[in-house]
């Protein structure tokens, strides 16, 4: 997929494959050769689709690729009724909202399309962009595009917007995109002026929400990923015909409550999605164990990695299953503890992760990007995860940083993010020109579960020298140097 408005040369090619004439196309990065090299040689592009992995009568359209937090490439094999239903589903949510009615239950006057605008800020092989892509081919409205091969700036947002026709205004973004957008007065202003801005692909943070919503912006936030064809969960609740089950985890149990200060006892499990937004499989990888298909309807289910509880009318997201932390034999869900986290003054960005430890087996260690001029503090981030979810959630090192690493899709790089508090805790030598910080470390009695706010020592880490290039990934998947740490 090229960035930029060679993206509009190609919408013919997607009305096509999307009407259920093939082949099927395997979106990749035209603007980076390895990994594109990457994908079609993992995925075997060019090579027919089996039999199970195709159907005559719900041909596939798309191979999208995503590695979920394997980094492993695999295919989501989407059919035309599959991207179909998620784009009429998403049509009938947003026409939902409070204050809107579905465009297509009134007549169009003097040639106008009232099904609204969409702006492309995000990587078009990626499902999220994709579906940007797809919808306004569904809308018969030509998209936007805000090149993503630079890295992504308030002013480049500006400038998009400023293209864009009146009316009703859509966008997708993820919560860094939206985090920079809300630094700029002129693109605040212009956030303003969409009818409802997605922001999915990560975690969102409850604060960014509410700056957002406090500056006169409509967020709906999404839940989904490539095997559903990108958000099928909005704002908690499912698309119409998609169901969420929770799948009980024997050993596992959420001590958080719906009272602050009250304990409970409430059953969080792997998230199940059922319904007709839900991939074929994964290509070359027949009876993958995470899909099932019911034989008397058909209907198929994708078991998730993430972990969730349900909130009255609502579905909620609190982790990974391969992301959580064993500390002292109590399991910490890395995003129940970001999510409170993300709350405390001075704190712009945070990825909690854990490093080994002789005593407790796993530390927890807040990594944190921090607002100008009011850095967090340990003792600061202690009280407040401790307060919520109890002592064993306290971090017990703070790891100050310019930028937390991210992937191409936007989401925090996990992997990365681990790599880096390891390598900063144990004092060795980077093997990267990633950005040292600052880090602050609190001791913690033997053989006591961490309570309360503890002593917290500040460590200076490795100096970097001012000229020194620091590793950045953008948007667009490229990795540049830069010694700007807002990209």
């Amino acid at each position: 997929m090229p960035t930029g408005e060679r993206i509009l040369e190609l919408l013919p090619r997607l009305r096509w494959a999307l009407d259920g004439n093939g082949p099927a196309l395997l979106p990749v990065p035209a603007h980076a050769g390895a990994e594109t090299a990457r994908l079609t040689t993992s995925l075997a592009a060019g090579a027919a689709l089996a039999e199970a992995e195709d159907d005559r009568h719900d041909p596939t359209v798309l191979v999208i690729a995503t590695s979920g937090s394997t980094g492993v490439p695999k295919g989501a094999l989407l059919p035309a009724s599959a991207l179909a239903a998620s784009i009429d589903g998403t049509r009938r949510r947003l026409s939902a909202l409070p204050g809107l009615a579905d465009p297509r239950s009134y007549p169009l006057s003097g040639g106008e399309n009232d099904s609204g605008s969409w702006l492309l800020a995000l990587p078009a092989h990626h499902i999220a962009g994709m579906q940007v892509l797809l919808r306004s081919i569904a809308a018969g409205a030509e998209p936007v595009i805000l090149d993503t091969a630079p890295p992504f700036t308030a002013e480049l947002f500006t400038a998009a917007v400023h293209r864009m026709p009146a009316g009703r205004r859509f966008t997708s973004l993820v919560p860094t995109q939206l985090h920079r957008v809300l630094a700029d007065p002129d693109a605040t202003t212009a956030l303003t002026t969409f009818t409802a801005v997605l922001v999915g692909g990560a975690a969102t943070p409850l604060a960014l929400i509410d700056d957002a919503e406090q500056a006169g912006a409509r967020v709906v936030t999404t839940y989904g990923m490539s095997e559903t064809c990108g958000g099928c969960v909005y704002d908690g609740v499912p698309l119409d015909g998609v169901s969420v089950s929770i799948d009980p985890e024997s050993d596992r149990s959420d001590p958080r409550s719906a009272r602050v200060g009250r304990a409970v006892q409430r059953t969080v499990g792997r998230v199940g999605i059922t319904g007709p937004v839900v991939a074929l499989g994964y290509r070359d990888m027949p009876r993958h164990p995470a899909f099932a298909r019911d034989p008397r309807t058909g209907v198929r289910t994708f078991l998730t990695e993430d972990l969730a509880l349900t909130a009255p009318g609502a579905i909620r997201v609190v982790g990974r299953a391969d992301d959580v932390i064993v500390t002292g034999g109590i399991k910490i869900d890395p995003a129940v503890v970001e999510s409170v986290l993300s709350r405390v003054t001075g704190v712009a960005d945070v990825v909690v992760t854990g490093v080994p430890d002789q005593e407790w087996g796993a530390a927890v260690v807040a990594v944190v990007q921090a607002r100008p001029g009011q850095p967090p503090d340990l003792s600061a981030l202690r009280r407040a995860a401790t307060y919520a979810h109890g002592p064993a959630a306290a971090p017990r090192h703070l790891l100050l940083v310019a930028h937390i690493p991210q992937r191409s899709s936007g989401k925090a790089d996990r992997a990365a993010v681990r790599e880096l508090a390891v390598r900063e805790l144990s004092g060795d030598e980077p093997g990267s020109p990633v950005p040292s910080g600052q880090v602050q470390s609190g001791q913690v009695p033997s053989g006591q579960v961490p309570s309360g706010p503890i002593p917290a020592s500040t460590v200076p880490a490795r100096p970097v020298p001012p000229n020194t290039p620091q590793a950045s990934t953008d948007l667009s998947g490229d990795h540049r140097s830069s010694n700007d740490s807002r990209r």
